[in-house]
């Protein structure tokens, strides 16, 4: 059976427009909390497989989004290739002994995290087992550069101080991370897609942080290492790249890939300018437009102006937040879907 979602990935003309959340499996759900909190916290979570496909099964059966998301976290990578992860209530992350020289690059160990993340494809396999013939199933990682920033400053970070003093007096230091981690994507996405992943994602959320130049050398180059390795291996699994707040150099975006994610601060005029000719776009409404039924539809409107007869996939330009009421994600799915039929 046609997945709407995969075909709008490829390019194909669909009877609407798909539509999906990201974030679209958590906190603004209280079937996800009754989970979770069975679950007893977030990374025991991420590591059971049944609890993580019943919570990536729910936005499809409650809110009605054309395709999952498998639900898991980008920094279960780094914590199985040995590093130890702790997510703290009010601070979020935690990796307590970062990377800081090369002999720590050396103890990361790429087969064994490929192999740890057992629970991620099994997950992936139970989710495709349950989920209708005609959703997508969508599965993701982290971008190298994205993943490396965390490794190295620890946890969030306003600044970025310690890595991007890094990328500057020891650039060798910060190509031999990037490089190693890259290598556990492979794998890890590979096995993703073997497992039953229609189509996957990589999230660079911290791609705004570097200047021009320093982004292509050290976090994109690296995204198309991975999206090349992807495609010969697994040509017909469409790839979506979201490098988030990077508006200003969407003119030397190139690459293997087939979607490109768009996010609120980007235009999606300007998005559609340089690389609607080239890639199908997702995104942006604004997700605190999910506050109100008149923003939704005035969002929504904007963005189908811009995006009427163009290759499209419907999505908020980031995560949807944990506050949102339920009823008003439900709307916006029904709205996108019902503004774009037949366009």
């Amino acid at each position: 059976m046609s997945k709407i979602f995969v075909d709008a990935c490829k390019g194909k003309k669909t009877p609407y427009t798909p539509v999906w959340m990201m974030r679209q499996a958590g906190r603004y759900l209280p079937e996800y909390m009754e989970v979770r909190s069975k679950a007893g916290d977030f990374l025991s979570l991420c590591k059971d497989p049944q609890k993580a496909c019943e919570v990536s099964l729910q936005p499809v059966d409650i809110v009605g989004v054309d395709a999952a998301i498998m639900f898991s976290d980008i920094l279960v990578v780094p914590m199985e290739m040995g590093m130890e992860l702790k997510f703290v209530k009010g601070e979020g992350p935690i990796f307590p002994n970062p990377i800081t020289c090369m002999e720590d690059i050396e103890k990361l160990d790429v087969q064994k995290a490929a192999n740890e993340l057992e629970y991620v494809y099994e997950t992936i396999r139970l989710i495709r087992s349950k989920l209708a013939d005609d959703k997508a199933l969508i599965g993701f990682c982290g971008a190298p550069w994205t993943l490396a920033t965390y490794m190295i400053e620890g946890q969030g970070t306003k600044t970025y101080a310690k890595v991007k003093k890094l990328i500057y007096s020891n650039p060798k230091l910060m190509h031999a991370l990037l490089s190693k981690v890259t290598e556990a994507l492979k794998l890890y996405m590979a096995n993703q897609i073997k497992s039953g992943a229609d189509v996957v994602m990589i999230f660079d959320s911290w791609a705004a942080a570097l200047e021009q130049s320093a982004y292509f050398e050290f976090s994109w180059n690296y995204i198309k290492e991975l999206t090349s390795f992807l495609k010969s291996n697994f040509p017909d699994t469409p790839i979506i790249a979201f490098p988030k707040g990077i508006s200003g150099y969407l003119d030397k975006i190139d690459g293997d890939f087939d979607v490109f994610g768009v996010d609120w601060s980007t235009p999606m005029e300007l998005a559609k300018e340089k690389l609607g000719d080239r890639y199908i776009l997702q995104g942006n409404m604004e997700p605190t437009r999910l506050y109100d039924k008149n923003a939704i539809d005035e969002g929504i409107d904007k963005v189908v102006k811009v995006m009427k007869n163009e290759r499209h996939i419907f999505n908020l330009g980031h995560g949807i937040l944990p506050d949102v009421p339920v009823e008003n994600a439900k709307y916006f799915i029904k709205s996108v879907q019902a503004k774009t039929k037949n366009l």
